[in-house]
């Protein structure tokens, strides 16, 4: 466990470094849903810096985001037995945004990511994932509302044939997200 460890306090150093600079800084809620009986809350904290981009890459958009994730698994089973499972995921991933187009007068982003996650157990909804240590793939469509975004993703977490198995965790997340 000294890895989730390390892990909480490179989320504590990213708050902190950021805390006093001039930068836009957002929160997110997701609601994510998986496979099977999956469900779970995504909570997340955005760190969106300006300029980072060269010129040639003017129309994206580009933030960080570190979230803390709790998965729940319940599923009926044979007769009145009941599986249950849990896991806590903490990731941090890059995040590219690119406009597609408006709709109502308010711009829709095509959003891409890869970062990293950790798993606090892996094995999970009946899978072995054989690694805490997953990557986290994101795509989505994100509405901008103005001082709120609301998103539909596909998220994947794998660890890249790193080790066997490597069955992979799939959702779709519903998120609302807005800066402070």
């Amino acid at each position: 466990m000294n890895l989730l460890r390390l892990l909480a306090l490179a989320f504590l150093l990213t708050f902190t470094s950021t805390a006093f600079a001039d930068n836009k800084h957002g929160y997110a809620i997701h609601y994510i849903h998986g496979e099977g009986d999956v469900d779970g809350i995504k909570l997340a904290y955005q760190y969106h810096p300006e300029n980072l981009l060269p010129d040639a890459w003017k129309n994206f958009d580009l933030h960080f985001e570190t979230s803390i994730n709790f998965w729940n698994y319940s599923a009926a089973g044979r007769g009145s037995k009941s599986n249950h499972d849990t896991n806590f995921v903490l990731a941090l991933t890059p995040v590219f945004k690119y406009p597609l187009t408006t709709w109502y007068e308010k711009p829709l982003y095509l959003e891409l990511g890869i970062g990293l996650a950790l798993l606090d157990d892996t094995h999970f909804a009946g899978k072995n994932v054989s690694t805490h240590y997953q990557f986290e793939d994101r795509l989505g469509l994100v509405y901008d509302l103005g001082d709120a975004k609301v998103a539909v993703r596909y998220m994947h977490y794998s660890n890249a044939g790193f080790k066997s198995p490597n069955p992979g965790l799939d959702f779709i997340s519903l998120s609302y997200s807005s800066f402070f």
